[in-house]
């Protein structure tokens, strides 16, 4: 894929996560040598709510990407105050399936 194109595709997904993360603004920095890109989600006063490591993978498959922004969203809701933590560790506990002991 040329470099325009990318270009091109990094700033489509950009716009895709401030869609998705409205009245927040995301800022996807450059590519490390890992592959990966800092993201950053800035409130409404410019503070920064948010950061996170993701892979360009996570910004290319769009089952990760979607995973990678209700991952976004439970987190604004804990910065925010709208969520505690320990429910988001009962809700993982309760979705992990439960094993059998013999």
């Amino acid at each position: 894929m040329s470099h325009y194109k990318r270009v091109i595709r990094m700033e489509r997904i950009c716009r895709l996560l401030n869609d998705a993360l409205t009245p927040y603004q995301a800022q996807l920095g450059v590519t490390d040598a890992s592959g990966h890109r800092q993201l950053t989600v800035y409130d409404s006063l410019g503070g920064t709510a948010l950061r996170r490591r993701v892979s360009l993978r996570q910004l290319q498959e769009q089952s990760l990407l979607i995973d990678l922004v209700d991952g976004l969203h439970r987190d604004l809701q804990i910065v925010e105050g709208r969520l505690q933590p320990c429910v988001i560790a009962a809700l993982l506990q309760r979705q992990q399936p439960q094993g059998t002991f013999a």
